[in-house]
């Protein structure tokens, strides 16, 4: 279960950033090709509507943000100050950091908790009244987006969903640190595809160049420098 979850956490940032870049690159193509005199491509690129681009960009960006912000927390790739938490003893140490992870836990609960009831109230609860056939007479339907036309509600359901994910992935994070007294990890200086240099093979581990008149690198084990010919080229 929780490795379906950390896939589907991925996969939906991955494709609200893909959406995101590919929607910008489409509205800006047609922005500029549709300052093009061509024949017929212009009229029919001008009758086309972009206007709503900008805003489903900002809207996707705010839901990967919050996912992404989830997913951060379970691969340790926030940055944290821990200077100060560093220089404490073991037992204090796993102190405060437990207790770094439940505030984080707390807080993100609370914004969470107060989400869903914003979203109720901003017209989740007509829609889910008015899905079920209640009565709805009394309840109002709630603001839309200028452009899209979409029911606010549903945009800002970003907010409980993403924080209530981030409060569980803190949650995980305190009760693994509590067992095991590992927090995740992300080695920033890894850049995927490029692998560490392994071991020198045999017979190279005494090849070591040396500059010892920082001017001159030479093998220690031929006592020859690379170059040596050009030296009497040089005034």
């Amino acid at each position: 279960m929780n490795r379906l979850l950390n896939r589907v956490e991925e996969v939906l940032v991955i494709a609200f950033m893909a959406l995101a870049t590919l929607i910008t690159f489409v509205a800006v193509l047609h922005r500029y090709l549709s300052g093009l005199a061509i024949p017929v491509v212009q009229d029919w690129l001008l009758g086309l509507r972009f206007s709503w681009s900008q805003e489903l960009t900002i809207i996707l960006f705010v839901w990967m943000a919050k996912f992404g912000a989830a997913y951060g927390v379970r691969t340790g790739i926030h940055v944290g100050v821990d200077v100060l938490v560093n220089q404490l003893g073991d037992s204090r140490r796993h102190l405060f950091i437990l207790f770094g992870l439940l505030s984080g836990a707390l807080f993100t609960g609370i914004i969470g908790t107060l989400g869903v009831l914003f979203v109720w109230e901003n017209g989740a609860h007509y829609a889910s009244f008015h899905a079920l056939g209640m009565d709805v007479s009394a309840l109002t339907e709630g603001p839309v987006t200028p452009d899209l036309e979409w029911p606010t509600w549903m945009v800002y359901s970003a907010i409980p969903l993403g924080s209530s994910l981030m409060c569980f992935r803190f949650l995980q994070v305190a009760w693994n640190f509590s067992r095991s007294g590992e927090l995740p990890h992300h080695d920033h200086g890894h850049v995927d595809g490029l692998e560490a240099e392994g071991p020198p093979a045999a017979g190279e581990e005494d090849r070591i160049y040396r500059m010892d008149d920082n001017l001159h690198p030479h093998d220690i084990e031929s006592g020859q420098e690379p170059h040596a010919q050009d030296k009497g080229d040089r005034p």
